[in-house]
């Protein structure tokens, strides 16, 4: 009985969830959407959206400093102690902290990127507050078990060893070193076998008291909470955090100068599909650029089908099942990567005709009818994605993250639409640049000469 009735209360919280902003979307636009920016008695900055149509809540939030600031030898520390936040806390160990989790339906999730740590929480209005101090036992107390540090250092390591022979994994990890060199941005976010195995029980506890101070927070509230009870949830679950425990800093990351015809790298694996990446510097969120960058990837790959890269390697010519093309950014870096997997003996013709396309783009930039389709596209594709308290909780906390004001989703629109062929055209010259290019493949490709 008990397990039936944790199941229908998981799937009822996921269907109160979606039906919230299914109800929000049809009720207004997501520019229309009200943000109240907050400051709790203990300093904390919140945003919050209040919304009424169903008992839910969700919480995103984030800690400055991700993995980038792991110790030299224990790579990997970040990514351990967020995967442990949740196999015990206070007087629970993993398997009470789990059963707990369910008997309030309440959704804890931790993880770590390069530049920060991130959570976040969903919860039921009624069980609001012993979901909360879930989260603040899980921060402020977490246990870190010997079996359970066991247990999980095995699982990373085993994933690790699996990702040595899967060329996605690969080609990642090659690429961050052959395009950071010695920044820290070249060291592999999810750690390192030896950096694992050397992580010790104290490692975890001072990374946890380093991680989550109130200065580094950003933190968003979506759902089913007024404004005085959103401000005492998050006091309740932050504020009793250290105020500062130091700033987590990144050193500037200056590109490589390039060279002629970029750099090539081929690593041999015996596998049957080559996994192709062009990666070369790109921008920064923080750009005025910015919007004329998402436009040049949108058209050149970032858009699926839609997409140049797409049309040329797959519909016209059949040598990839996709291609595509992305903008990374972090907070000292930005790259722009186009990526294919492909049968060995067409990846020559592939990556040729993916260079092709890159130059194009960088000599004519794109078309008036490209420009209108991408902005129709990226104008009206948000409010697709806003179909949960989640996925709202974790557009304004990515807002947040990249300093943007709590207006901004009115004017995104108009920033969007003022961009013109020319910014694109410039944009595309600034970072489509082919000495710039760093290009990894993973396999046992055919009539590819590696550079180094």
């Amino acid at each position: 009985m008990r397990k039936s009735m944790m199941s229908w209360t998981r799937r009822a919280l996921a269907g109160l969830a979606a039906l919230t902003f299914v109800a929000l979307a049809v009720a207004a636009p997501a520019a229309a959407v009200d943000i109240k920016a907050l400051t709790t008695p203990a300093g904390i900055k919140l945003w919050l959206v209040e919304d009424r149509t169903a008992p839910v809540i969700s919480i995103s939030y984030s800690f400055d400093g991700g993995s980038a600031q792991d110790p030299v030898g224990k790579e990997g520390l970040a990514q351990l102690m967020a995967a442990l936040l949740d196999q015990g806390a206070g007087p629970y160990d993993a398997p009470a902290f789990k059963s707990h989790q369910e008997d309030i339906a309440a959704r804890l999730n931790f993880g770590v990127s390069v530049d920060r740590f991130s959570g976040t929480v969903r919860m039921l209005r009624d069980y609001r507050e012993p979901s909360i101090d879930l989260l603040r036992l899980a921060l402020h107390e977490p246990r870190f078990d010997a079996d359970a540090v066991q247990r999980v250092q095995r699982q990373f390591v085993s994933g690790l060893r699996r990702s040595e022979q899967q060329p996605n994994a690969v080609a990642g990890r090659t690429l961050a070193r052959a395009m950071f060199g010695q920044h820290v941005y070249a060291r592999p976010a999810d750690g390192t076998i030896a950096g694992i195995e050397a992580i010790t029980i104290e490692d975890l506890k001072g990374q946890a008291k380093r991680q989550f101070a109130r200065d580094r927070l950003r933190l968003a509230i979506v759902g089913d909470v007024t404004e005085a009870e959103a401000v005492a949830l998050v006091d309740r679950a932050f504020g009793d955090l250290s105020a500062s425990t130091g700033p987590a800093d990144v050193a500037p990351w200056t590109p490589d100068a390039g060279r002629p015809g970029g750099r090539t790298l081929v690593v041999e694996r015996d596998v049957p599909q080559s996994v192709v990446l062009i990666t070369m510097p790109a921008i920064k969120r923080d750009d005025p650029d910015w919007y004329a960058a998402l436009i040049m990837n949108h058209v050149l790959g970032g858009g699926g089908f839609s997409g140049r890269l797409m049309n040329e390697v797959r519909e016209k010519r059949g040598l990839a099942y996709g291609a595509y093309s992305r903008l990374s950014t972090y907070r000292e870096a930005g790259l722009l990567t186009a990526s294919a997997g492909t049968a060995n003996e067409r990846v020559a013709q592939t990556i040729q005709i993916m260079r092709e396309q890159l130059a194009l783009m960088a000599r004519d930039g794109i078309t008036e009818t490209e420009l209108t389709d991408a902005k129709a596209y990226l104008n009206g594709s948000l409010a697709l994605t806003l179909d949960s308290t989640s996925s709202i909780a974790g557009l304004l906390h990515s807002m947040q993250v990249d300093g943007l004001p709590p207006d901004h989703l009115l004017r995104r629109k108009a920033l969007i639409d003022r961009v013109t062929l020319a910014d694109v055209k410039r944009m595309a010259a600034r970072i489509l640049r082919e000495d710039a290019a760093v290009t990894v493949v993973v396999g046992k490709p055919q009539g590819v000469t590696p550079t180094e």
